[in-house]
């Protein structure tokens, strides 16, 4: 199916979690490939042929040297740029504030530019190859005409989503029996356990979660509707800012809201493959030896894009 469909990619918030240089674009394969390569070349396969990405503008340089070029000579490849000060009309920017407006304000910064059904991915994570596949077929399809939006969700389950390393934040799914999304709560300091996986609370005391219970990874799969959704959104959001510096207008938010309202239906599509990621600094060397193994096991060449 050549149905177009695009791959929009947020690496905003790239740059500024380890402090200098761009740490997430550290290379992770054996030929200097990032986790983004391998997250390209698995949405490429699955079918998709326009990749976005949303970056600042200060790092543009940087980041066309590090991936981007190297892309735009295998698929169409655009940019978007999300700034703090790229506000609705009638709304400047909160005196101090440097950090740009949160997954919202990303996925919007693209209306420009993105005319097709498209998936939505972190910059650094590593989704497996199943979530693509199905996020891209979800968005060939024809879906039955009614009064609601019909998006997707990629969810994974928790417990392959866990760092050895430190606690996570992950959005545990609750989800009904016709595989819609109904509730997304955002759960922090989630620990591997021998069980599975556990809240850990300040005392240290810890609550069992079920290990195959689906978290959202912010993979999600959207028509182009949603702009009109966002761009509302956002200047209600601004106009009811409760935190100036910190306030950040989210898309599982938007989405929640979304789903309340009876305007969208999410269908979530399970994913059981592994995710990983550089949460901590130690997860480096793990995320490096997992790739080893699937390129031992054949599921990616040595040299990826050859």
């Amino acid at each position: 199916n050549m149905k177009k469909t695009t791959l929009v990619v947020m690496a905003a918030g790239i740059g500024s979690r380890f402090g200098g240089g761009i740490k997430q674009l550290e290379p992770v394969g054996p030929s200097g490939e990032i986790i983004m390569d391998y997250s390209i070349h698995d949405a490429l396969e699955a079918g998709f042929n326009k990749v976005v990405f949303i970056i600042r503008k200060d790092l543009e340089k940087d980041f066309r040297e590090v991936i981007g070029n190297r892309m735009e000579k295998i698929v169409e490849t655009a940019y978007a740029f999300q700034e703090v000060d790229e506000l609705p009309a009638g709304f400047i920017k909160p005196e101090g504030r440097t950090k740009p407006w949160g997954t919202g304000q990303a996925i919007l910064a693209c209306k420009d530019i993105v005319k097709e059904p498209f998936a939505v991915i972190n910059a650094d994570d590593y989704d497996g190859k199943e979530a693509f596949v199905k996020v891209h077929d979800y968005l060939v399809e024809e879906h039955p005409a009614s009064d609601r939006m019909e998006f997707c969700m990629a969810g994974f389950h928790l417990g392959n989503t866990l760092s050895e390393n430190g606690g996570m934040t992950r959005g545990v799914c609750s989800v009904d029996d016709a595989q819609h999304l109904t509730k997304v709560t955002e759960t922090k300091n989630i620990v591997k356990t021998p069980e599975g996986a556990a809240v850990q609370s300040e005392d240290g005391s810890l609550t069992p979660l079920e290990a195959s219970c689906p978290v959202s990874m912010n993979m999600w799969g959207f028509s182009t509707e949603i702009f009109d959704v966002l761009e509302h959104g956002f200047a209600e959001f601004l106009g009811n800012l409760a935190d100036p510096m910190k306030g950040e207008y989210l898309i599982p938010t938007v989405v929640d809201q979304l789903i309340r309202s009876g305007r969208a239906n999410v269908t979530v599509l399970e994913s059981k493959d592994k995710w990983f990621g550089v949460t901590y600094k130690e997860d480096k060397p793990l995320v490096v030896r997992s790739f080893r193994e699937l390129i031992d096991a054949g599921v990616y060449k040595e040299r990826l894009f050859d």
